[in-house]
């Protein structure tokens, strides 16, 4: 059934392609692997193209335990891909490519150029430049392993092609315009791999009554919680936007993943905005009555302008029944947002939920049910938090998935 490649690599996303210049890599060392890269979109990278408001942030630079507590469901998990391929040498293999970075706020990583599609030109370039075979409008539709002990590999297009090893690097379902469709879970499946509960993370929460005047509206250094069922279960610190989609941001997006966790089992889930973190309640309370005596007539319009963005004072008003001078300071640390609803996968960053972490070797990525079959990026059931803890999980499940697969060749 056509060429018999040494691997085949299902998905030219962010883990498909790192896979494909660690093979590229490792044939300039040690030569002797045939390999082929699949990739059914008319162009590789498709999403990349789109993260980072299409700047890309590739990674960033905190030690593995700073990065560990931002990795989700089982951090340990990628402790090993982590450690052969880190965030450090991520970006020293960048640069080496002719990928020059630059450092931004709070350690995230970017491209100079400040040009997603730069991140995915430097690796196509490598790959071809390497001898590694990249094939575009390959739509894998079939996947399938022989008593041989070989893959067979048939795509909608018509081309066949078989393999020894097969790394599966087809992404989750988010943004499925970019050619995320789930194709890497049917094939896991049908190769016997249990798939964990999918579902949106890193999306916008919708609050109850959503208004269309809260759209565009940012705020920094506010913190929000988490409560489900009455109890918070996570706080976060910094920035949130209000958009079309609803509450997101970073921080917004840091609780999304427990809030549609929660929304999906039918649990009560709710935001609290505190837009005075800084101080105390009794120090803000202290601050109110102070600035009220100098005003003269309705001290709480009077004082709200003086408190909060001016978009935010009438929606702040109409959120807070029973606002009063008196229960003020105490609405202003706590603004309580009922949530029934987020956004799918149609604009969430990234899927949870995938090929289960069970079933997967985490020293070499592959799989405990079927030799020579690996995975790699967002088809696992392993994601992170937003600052290019996504993207880094990607490249190391990736590289390690490609020098695994060509090691065992060798063997």
């Amino acid at each position: 059934m056509g060429k018999v490649y040494d691997i085949a690599i299902i998905g030219g996303g962010a883990a498909g392609l790192y896979a494909a210049a660690a093979l590229s890599s490792y044939k300039k060392e040690k030569g002797g692997i045939e390999a082929i890269l699949l990739e059914k979109m008319h162009r590789c990278g498709l999403k990349i193209g789109i993260t980072g408001k299409g700047r890309c942030n590739l990674t960033n630079t905190k030690p593995w335990n700073e990065f560990a507590t931002h990795i989700h469901p089982k951090n340990v998990f990628l402790k090993n891909a982590f450690y052969a391929s880190s965030n450090t040498a991520v970006m020293e293999n960048f640069e080496r490519m002719g990928l020059p970075l630059v450092v931004e706020r709070g350690d995230r990583v970017f491209p100079q150029s400040m040009k997603a599609l730069d991140v995915v030109s430097t690796l196509e370039r490598h790959i071809l430049q390497g001898g590694v075979q990249l094939r575009k409008n390959a739509e894998v539709s079939s996947l399938e392993k022989g008593a041989d002990g070989v893959f067979s590999i048939i795509c909608s297009d018509g081309f066949e092609c078989s393999a020894k090893k097969v790394i599966v690097a087809t992404g989750g379902l988010s943004y499925q315009t970019t050619g995320s469709s789930g194709d890497g879970y049917a094939f896991a499946k049908g190769l016997g791999h249990k798939i964990t509960p999918l579902f949106p993370s890193l999306t916008a929460l919708k609050p109850k009554n959503y208004k269309e005047e809260f759209y565009g509206i940012s705020l920094k250094n506010v913190s929000v919680q988490l409560a489900v069922n009455g109890d918070v279960v996570q706080e976060e610190f910094g920035d949130l936007d209000f958009t079309n989609g609803g509450i997101e941001g970073p921080i917004g997006f840091k609780v999304s993943r427990k809030g549609v966790h929660s929304i999906i089992n039918g649990q009560k889930v709710e935001l609290r905005l505190d837009m005075k973190p800084a101080v105390s309640l009794e120090q803000l309370a202290k601050r109110i009555e102070r600035e009220a005596a100098e005003i003269k007539g309705d001290k709480l319009k009077g004082i709200l302008p003086k408190l909060l963005p001016a978009k935010l004072v009438k929606l702040f008003i109409e959120g807070n029944n029973g606002l009063s001078m008196t229960n003020l300071a105490q609405k202003l640390k706590c603004w309580v947002f009922p949530i029934n609803d987020y956004v799918g996968y149609e604009r969430c960053v990234v899927t949870a939920g995938g090929v289960s972490l069970q079933e997967v070797s985490q020293k070499t990525m592959e799989s405990k049910l079927v030799p020579g079959l690996y995975f790699a990026g967002e088809v696992l059931d392993l994601d992170g938090d937003t600052g290019g803890y996504n993207l880094q999980i990607a490249f190391s499940t990736g590289a390690l998935a490609a020098q695994s697969a060509a090691a065992s060749l060798t063997r």
